[in-house]
């Protein structure tokens, strides 16, 4: 009888060690580590290209040695990216890395399909850490929490007035002292009498100085300047008012489309058929638009740079929830906004295939770059380590630190509303400010006529209760910091 249980007792010992290695192997297969190389799955946004598949088996070569990983990067057409992207999230899908922004990034975190990152940057991305601009960082928080990898670019807003150049030196206009909606109305009313082929205003809605809690279509606001503790409905105030109003008289004299409430019209800058517009600038934005538009066009500010919370999370990396090796993630994603061959050969491709360079790493593209590897610059990290073009300032990632350190903060950078508690309110004045607000915005209608109706409808939605718990969230949430 001793002897059979002495038998029994190595042969669990036996298994016990088999299992044991068995598991020591899984883990160590898994973690990439002297162990099999663990492929990442990547998903973004973009167009996909034909050679992607050919850059990233040079990508692969690269960051195997250094990381024992390879990467499949599968891009998501612009259109589809919205719904295939929630649908692979919401399904549990397996996969390591997705592309994320804005309001998706919130609410994806907020439920948990996100992996929070912040013990893995005093780890895995301490490079990474080290290199981005701490206030992207700060700003895409979630209940004190970092989700996602934001784009090292610039981390602020401003809005700008752009002008068609060769208009502006043909009437020898003074754009310089343009800071406000009401100094255009000479400039408009030269252009009306005289250029019949050009629309005076590109349609553009009314810029108006509130840090929005959803985006300046919703009535939640707090201003940039005076009380800044206090979210209001914007659409009450008198500002708002003698803004619109100034709209509708544009509307009237005919400097915008007559059907500017409803056009789909995206204004492609490389149309000439307008003089000016509105839009978010960042350091020499206008040679970039001026590159792209195949004409001449220049900018005057129409405030002054800020950072709120849409412009720190336009483009962020978010480790999934459903990664099998999130620390594997971690270590491309450190590699990649940190090492300047790796971050421009996923972003410019191969060199002398898609690009050449010279010996001061200026880069020059080749047809293959544009026909067959063009991908989306914001969307894939760190942009202080690109390689500049022939015809780019040499200080340009100066330029960029220089107007992210320029900013002011806005009053709710880091706050993200939880809309439950009043997610029937909220579907009722979307809908409310869906029927009214393109009419207003672009001077359509009157609005001495139509902000009080629109003004009442909200109420009667259940304004005032949403009001009260973004005030309620926002109060707690800065006793915090």
């Amino acid at each position: 009888m001793k002897k059979k249980l002495g038998v029994l007792l190595a042969l669990f010992v036996l298994i016990g060690m088999v299992l044991t290695a068995c598991g020591d192997e899984k883990s160590t297969a898994k973690n990439g580590e002297d162990g099999e190389t663990y492929e990442i799955k990547w998903y973004t946004v973009g167009t996909p290209q034909p050679d992607t598949e050919k850059v990233f088996e040079e990508v692969n070569t690269y960051i195997k040695d250094k990381i024992n990983a390879t990467v499949e990067m599968t891009q998501i057409d612009w259109g589809d990216w919205d719904q295939k992207s929630q649908v692979m999230i919401n399904s549990g899908e397996p996969f390591d890395i997705i592309f994320t922004n804005g309001t998706d990034y919130i609410q994806n975190a907020q439920k948990g399909a996100f992996i929070a990152i912040d013990d893995m940057l005093d780890d895995e991305g301490k490079d990474l850490k080290d290199t981005i601009n701490p206030t992207l960082l700060e700003g895409i928080k979630v209940n004190g929490k970092i989700y996602g990898v934001p784009s090292n670019k610039e981390a602020a807003r401003q809005t700008v007035y752009t002008f068609n150049k060769r208009l502006v030196e043909k009437y020898d206009f003074d754009i310089s002292k343009v800071s406000k909606l009401e100094d255009l109305e000479p400039m408009l009313k030269v252009i009306k009498e005289n250029e019949p082929s050009i629309t005076p205003m590109a349609t553009f809605n009314a810029y108006l100085p509130y840090d929005y809690i959803f985006n300046h279509e919703m009535p939640f606001a707090i201003p940039f300047e005076g009380d800044t503790d206090k979210v209001i409905n914007h659409f009450e105030s008198d500002l708002t008012m003698e803004t619109y109003k100034t709209m509708h008289e544009y509307f009237n004299a005919g400097y915008l489309k007559q059907d500017a409430a409803t056009s789909k019209d995206s204004w492609p800058m490389d149309v000439e058929n307008w003089f000016v517009r509105m839009g978010d600038s960042q350091p020499y934005a206008d040679l970039l638009w001026s590159r792209a538009a195949k004409y001449d066009v220049v900018s005057v500010p129409a405030e002054q740079p800020v950072t709120i919370n849409d412009s720190v999370s336009g483009a962020i990396q978010a480790i999934s929830a459903t990664s099998d090796n999130p620390e594997k993630a971690m270590e491309f994603l450190n590699l990649l906004n940190t090492d300047p061959y790796l971050r421009n050969l996923v972003d410019k491709g191969i060199e002398d295939v898609h690009y050449t360079k010279n010996e001061d790493d200026v880069i020059q593209d080749l047809p293959a770059r544009i026909e067959r590897y063009n991908v989306p610059t914001y969307s894939l990290g760190n942009h202080f380590i690109l390689y500049l073009y022939e015809n780019d300032p040499k200080d340009k990632w100066d330029k960029f630190q220089d107007f992210n350190e320029s900013a002011t903060e806005a009053p709710t950078l880091g706050f993200h509303f939880n809309s439950d508690p009043v997610r029937t309110e909220l579907a009722a004045i979307t809908n409310i400010s869906n029927e009214f607000y393109p009419a207003l915005a672009t001077g359509s209608v009157d609005p001495e006529e139509y902000l009080p109706k629109y003004n009442e409808k909200l109420k009667d939605a259940g304004l005032d209760k949403v009001l009260q718990e973004i005030q309620k969230q926002f109060d707690e949430w800065k006793s915090k910091q």
